[in-house]
């Protein structure tokens, strides 16, 4: 029998492993959860306020009168990041949503923002953003609600 030239066993894969995934769907849930809660149905609908949430299972867009900010979460793996893509684009206009009536006048794109997972986290950091900015849940929510709130002092 011969003895095999690496005892080691094989090199160990960079892919990222299921709790890396699952902590970074864990993260981008509690987001989704504080920009656009799950709606809970209930007899007597609430009138919308000045921005409307709307969720869908790996986002949410946030529509104020003629500006929105959409969140959409791409996990699957990219060139840049195994554990996915994490994108913020601010519209103007009314952003079309699956399902509804279409105005005639499309949202067009105002600026997008491309964040992407920490691994491991650093402290409480999750997400670090093209530019170099790292963000924990409750400040990449207030990011995007800063985003929303700058569109609508523009238009208002």
């Amino acid at each position: 029998m011969t003895e095999p030239s690496n005892p080691s066993g094989p090199p160990r894969s960079n892919a990222p492993t299921h709790k890396s995934k699952n902590a970074v769907q864990r993260s981008v849930t509690a987001l989704l959860d504080e920009l656009a809660p799950e709606r809970v149905l209930r007899r007597i609908d609430q009138l919308p306020g000045p921005v409307e949430q709307h969720r869908s299972p790996t986002g949410c867009v946030l529509q104020a009168a003629d500006c929105a900010v959409s969140v959409s979460w791409f996990p699957e793996e990219s060139k840049v990041s195994p554990l996915g893509e994490l994108h913020i684009i601010v519209w103007r206009g009314i952003v079309a949503r699956r399902g509804a009536t279409r105005g005639k006048k499309g949202a067009t794109i105002i600026s997008e923002y491309i964040l992407y997972p920490i691994e491991p986290p650093e402290s409480d950091y999750l997400w670090k953003g093209a530019e170099g900015g790292q963000y924990d849940t409750a400040s990449l929510s207030a990011r995007c609600l800063a985003l929303l709130q700058e569109q609508v002092g523009v238009s208002g």
